[in-house]
């Protein structure tokens, strides 16, 4: 995975396009919160699977989502919510801290039990049975809801697969503003 520079691209999400077989997910996946950002960064989990939301820092957050894939709220709290959250739609989750606004994060909802983030190479093993996958990235400049469908054949030709993406817009908080009109 290589964005429009050639750079290699980290956190690519790569979804196997399979039938659907329905099976159960069992693992609570995790989603903490870890100086002030969420860990990890992008979370890819299974469409029925269950997120906890532990809360690691030594200050409260307030975790929410806006995302038609799932909408939810963690009102302000510290520790591990009681109760995780289930994702029954598939797509992507954005999250965000209403304390904390350098606090965003993603959740990516697949159909697919294969599903699999590029490292730090923009490198992804797909195996051997897939015939097409689905791209997602963060920062890619398609809407943040669309998935690229690319077939196995054509990674082989061409070796990789250009992402386009953007930087994301900096984000105005409340402690920025006060650094930049008073000179700390």
């Amino acid at each position: 995975m290589r964005d429009q520079h050639g750079a290699p691209l980290p956190d690519v999400v790569v979804e196997v396009v399979a039938p659907v077989h329905p099976g159960s997910v069992q693992q609570v996946a995790v989603m903490d919160q870890v100086d002030k950002q969420f860990q990890p960064r992008l979370l890819a989990i299974m469409q029925g699977q269950a997120v906890s939301f532990p809360n690691s820092d030594d200050i409260r957050h307030h975790v929410y989502s806006f995302s038609d894939t799932k909408r939810f709220e963690l009102k302000l709290y510290a520790g591990t919510p009681i109760q995780p959250i289930r994702f029954e739609q598939p797509g992507v989750v954005v999250l965000g801290c209403n304390i904390h606004d350098s606090m965003v994060g993603y959740i990516y909802v697949s159909k697919s039990k294969d599903v699999l983030i590029s490292d730090q190479q923009g490198a992804v093993k797909i195996p051997a049975y897939a015939e097409q996958v689905a791209i997602w990235h963060a920062q890619q400049t398609q809407e943040i809801d669309t998935r690229r469908i690319v077939t196995v054949t054509q990674l082989q030709q061409s070796g990789s697969v250009i992402v386009e993406t953007q930087t994301p817009a900096p984000r105005n908080t409340f402690s920025e503003m006060f650094k930049e009109h008073h000179g700390h």
